[in-house]
């Protein structure tokens, strides 16, 4: 399957996990900006696809980050972000949502398990509720020390930049 492929709409979205859960596969979604791929996220994806059968990946949209994460942020805009996220072997589809959360995505498609970092308590992440009602699970994934995009940017500009 080429790599744009694994981008998907809502509704298209919708469809394959349907064809998905009538084959009895385990459907696993997680979410995040993914702003610069680095080691962390690499890990964490990689464990998340363990807890099913396909990897679901919703990235927020590029004014989904700058309402979270300021101005000067998303680095790298949706349909690339999307792209290399969707280039992992492990990754089935990704998919862009616009809403400060994905709440609305988690209800339209109800994943069997949901995937966060540990940073998040779970009566915090988003969508567990709605998971949890339909027999789904919520799982923390423990997160790797100093491996975080906002770190790294604070890096490079403390290596490459004057202040």
């Amino acid at each position: 399957m080429r790599v744009r492929d694994k981008i998907l709409g809502w509704k298209a979205l919708k469809e394959r996990v349907e064809e998905w859960k009538k084959r009895g596969l385990t459907i696993v979604f997680t979410n995040g900006c993914f702003d610069i791929l680095h080691i962390g996220h690499i890990r964490y994806l990689e464990a998340a696809k363990e807890y099913g059968d396909r990897l679901i990946v919703a990235i927020n949209s590029d004014e989904s980050v700058r309402a979270i994460k300021g101005d000067k942020r998303p680095l790298v805009p949706q349909g690339e972000r999307a792209e290399i996220i969707a280039a992992l072997s492990f990754v089935d589809c990704v998919t862009i949502f616009d809403q400060p959360t994905p709440l609305s995505l988690i209800e339209y498609i109800l994943p069997d398990v949901l995937v966060k970092g540990s940073d998040w308590p779970e009566d915090k992440i988003v969508g567990s509720k709605i998971v949890i009602a339909h027999g789904g699970r919520v799982i923390r994934i423990p997160q790797i020390e100093g491996a975080s995009t906002s770190i790294l940017i604070d890096r490079v500009l403390k290596r490459y930049c004057i202040f």
